[in-house]
């Protein structure tokens, strides 16, 4: 039979989502953290001088390795453009950040999983609430959609009213396209995919500060809330930190549940700089959370590290890897997105309509990746003529025929070539995804 597509259906459906929860006072809620990105203009000749400048050793990157100066960035940064790699890495030098805003043409824009989350989300006019840590004004006017809320006490307000007049908390990101020759140490390499590395010089996130109204708010108002994306624990470099936030979201979780079991609890994953901090974070969330999800790169590092391999161009393959992920962690289900593909492997979630969301994340994130901004319904109507994956077809109609032990659902995505935009396209498909709970 095949794929059936499904996509304009499912976007139709968006518009009534949206005024069944405002009527019923019924929201989505992402947390926890916000930052502004610094995002810098590629421009291959000015890289490339960078490298004939600063790069002494041969393109590496460790588990650990922070950017501390220009040579490190030059290593670091030329390691991931080489193998087409998106990551995350730590600044522990502000004149780095000042020397790569001399270099770089730049803008400023909303940072953050849970932030961009809502703001993609907000702009599909669905009402939800927000956690953020970054409150700067630049943040906060990146966030003023009236449908986005935050907690003051025991009120939701506006963006414009939850500003704290600190000086926002800046993640340089800088993305590199694919087919560009890049010069290193005297040899030539052809980029093979579009993607970034994301750079934060960032304190604030080593701890991950939450705020105990807007977590008294949700367990008081649990029967409203339909999901609640989680996210942001990925720049914990303390073990201790992270116990601390676990054990204390942990009961937060376990009320919110009492009250409305149907509440779905989804945690993001991301790159860590910690392994040790991810493993843990992973195991311990799989006793509250019901979703976790991550894209194929995560799911091919975790899979090494649980000392296996993952072809992420072999659908058995990647259904085997879930499965070994599922017995390590325990969870529920998962949830992974890809440029091809989104797909779900796990238990059934009762009331969810799991192919919608994958269906509605993958036009969120096909549009953000098409126009550079978050999508309203009238642009996500736009991409529907954008053509189906190939890759994901072929991925779908393989998983006809194979034989899986738990629920799977695999929905192609809306494929271009070239994006004019490769940032926060995970985090705009997650926000899609909370539409499988409405």
């Amino acid at each position: 039979m095949g794929y059936v597509d499904k996509y304009e259906q499912y976007l139709k459906e968006v518009p009534a989502d949206a005024a069944r929860c405002t009527a019923a006072d019924k929201f989505p809620v992402f947390a926890y953290t916000s930052d502004l990105d610094v995002l810098m203009e590629w421009d291959l000749e000015t890289f490339n001088r960078i490298l004939d400048r600063h790069l002494v050793s041969a393109p590496s990157f460790s588990v650990g390795d922070t950017i501390g100066s220009m040579e490190d960035f030059a290593r670091i940064f030329s390691y991931y453009a080489i193998r087409g790699l998106g990551g995350e890495c730590d600044i522990t030098n502000i004149e780095v950040c000042n020397i790569l805003e001399d270099l770089f043409q730049y803008e400023y824009a909303l940072g953050g999983t849970g932030a961009q989350g809502a703001a993609a989300l907000a702009a599909m006019k669905i009402p939800l609430l927000a956690h953020i840590t970054d409150r700067s004004s630049e943040v906060c006017d990146l966030m003023s959609d009236a449908s986005i809320t935050f907690i003051n006490g025991k009120e939701r307000i506006p963006a414009s009213e939850h500003a704290s007049g600190e000086p926002p908390v800046r993640h340089m990101i800088l993305m590199f396209n694919k087919g560009d020759v890049i010069r290193a140490l005297g040899k030539e390499y052809i980029v093979p995919v579009s993607n970034r590395l994301i750079m934060d010089y960032d304190k604030i996130h080593k701890i991950v500060p939450i705020r105990e109204d807007f977590l008294q708010y949700c367990e008081d108002h649990a029967e409203s809330i339909t999901s609640y994306d989680i996210s942001g624990f990925n720049a914990i470099l303390d073990l201790s930190v992270a116990k601390d936030r676990m054990a204390h979201l942990s009961g937060h979780f376990k009320r919110i549940k009492e009250k409305n079991p149907d509440c779905i609890i989804y945690l993001e994953g991301a790159h860590y700089f910690n392994p040790e901090i991810k493993d843990y974070v992973f195991r311990e969330s799989s006793a509250f959370s019901d979703v976790i999800g991550m894209n194929e790169e995560e799911l091919a590092d975790l899979t090494e590290k649980l000392g296996a391999r993952a072809d992420i161009t072999d659908i058995r393959s990647i259904i085997s890897s879930l499965e070994g992920i599922e017995n390590t962690y325990g969870m529920d289900g998962i949830v992974m997105h890809t440029k091809d593909y989104s797909l779900y492997y796990g238990n059934r979630l009762d009331g969810a309509n799991i192919e919608k969301g994958l269906t509605i994340g993958n036009l969120m994130s096909g549009t953000r990746a098409r126009t550079g901004r978050y999508g309203s319904y009238e642009d996500c109507r736009e991409t529907l003529r954008l053509e189906l994956s190939p890759s994901g077809l072929k991925f779908s109609e393989m998983l006809e025929n194979m034989d899986v032990k738990k629920t799977c659902c695999l929905v192609p995505s809306r494929y271009m070539e070239k994006p004019a935009c490769t940032i926060g396209l995970g985090d705009t498909f997650v926000a899609g995804m909370q539409t499988s709970f409405l």
